[in-house]
This record gives C-alpha cells, sequence and structure tokens, in this order.
C-alpha cells in the first residue's frame, strides 16, 4: 500500500528566473546601452567638431596665402569671400604695437619695412546658430621709398 503523499516530491526551486530578476536584469541593460550611447554620440561630436575646425583652419591657411599674390597687401583692404560653407573676410591694417613691444615698430621704420596686421574671419552656419572663427597675423613689407639724387 502507498501513502498517497509520501510519492509527492516538494518543488522547492525551478530552474526559470523570476520576473523579478528579468525586470531588474533589463534596467541594468538599458541603463549600461543608454550610457554607451551617450559616449558614442558624444565621440561623434567632437568628431565632427574636429572636422569643422581642420577646415577653418585649412580654409585660413588658404586665405592668408593669397594675401600678397591674389588680395593686395595694402593699408586699408577689406576682401570678402567664400569657399564652400564657409564665407570669409580679410582686414589689413597698420601693425599697431603695444607699449611693451614698441621696439619692433621703431626698428621697423629704421630698416624701411612697414608692419601691416591681416584679420580674417571666417564664419559658418545659419543664424542663430552662425559661428565665427577669427586669425590674426603680421607682414612685413618694404616701403617704397624715390630716391633723390641730389
Amino acid at each position: 500500500m502507498r501513502i498517497r503523499g509520501a510519492s509527492i516530491k516538494s518543488r522547492s526551486h525551478s530552474g526559470g528566473f523570476t520576473l523579478l530578476e528579468v525586470l531588474l536584469a533589463f534596467v541594468v541593460f538599458a541603463l549600461s546601452f543608454a550610457t554607451v550611447l551617450e559616449i558614442i554620440s558624444g565621440s561623434m561630436r567632437n568628431t565632427m567638431r574636429a572636422r569643422e575646425y581642420t577646415e577653418i583652419a585649412l580654409i585660413a591657411q588658404s586665405v592668408l596665402d593669397q594675401v600678397g599674390l591674389e588680395i593686395p597687401l595694402e593699408q586699408g583692404t577689406n576682401v570678402t569671400g567664400d569657399s564652400g560653407d564657409y564665407s570669409w573676410e580679410v582686414f589689413i591694417d597698420a601693425y599697431e604695437a603695444s607699449p611693451d613691444n614698441a621696439q619692433s615698430v621703431e626698428l621697423a621704420e629704421l630698416t624701411g619695412i612697414e608692419l601691416l596686421r591681416i584679420d580674417l574671419l571666417v564664419s559658418w552656419g545659419e543664424p542663430p546658430r552662425e559661428k565665427t572663427y577669427g586669425f590674426s597675423t603680421i607682414r612685413a613689407m618694404l616701403i617704397n621709398r624715390e630716391l633723390n639724387s641730389g
């Protein structure tokens, strides 16, 4: 004779996961995935910004190389142009030294050299997100003198 209750084995543990464990694992995965996406997104923004600034630097180099060749190297010159999505503007004016660097202007005057300050502004984008980046350099130019022989 068999006793009914003796043959029933107790099931204390099943081999699966509980709903709470699955939900907790999903939340951990979602947070980790969101963090990874944020890192990738930030990297892409930084890459785009670096590409943009590299293009601007190359355009600035190209435009400044044109000064004295295609753009006249004369005081008061103001030239504008564009390169693709970027527009630029060059201003050429006399260099005025700061009080702590007045010797460079004096030396230039003694040697017959005129110092010109070249300012370049490169702009891109549409308002209100338009951006402008500036570059400045100094060029030396011989002053044309007429010699009067007496």
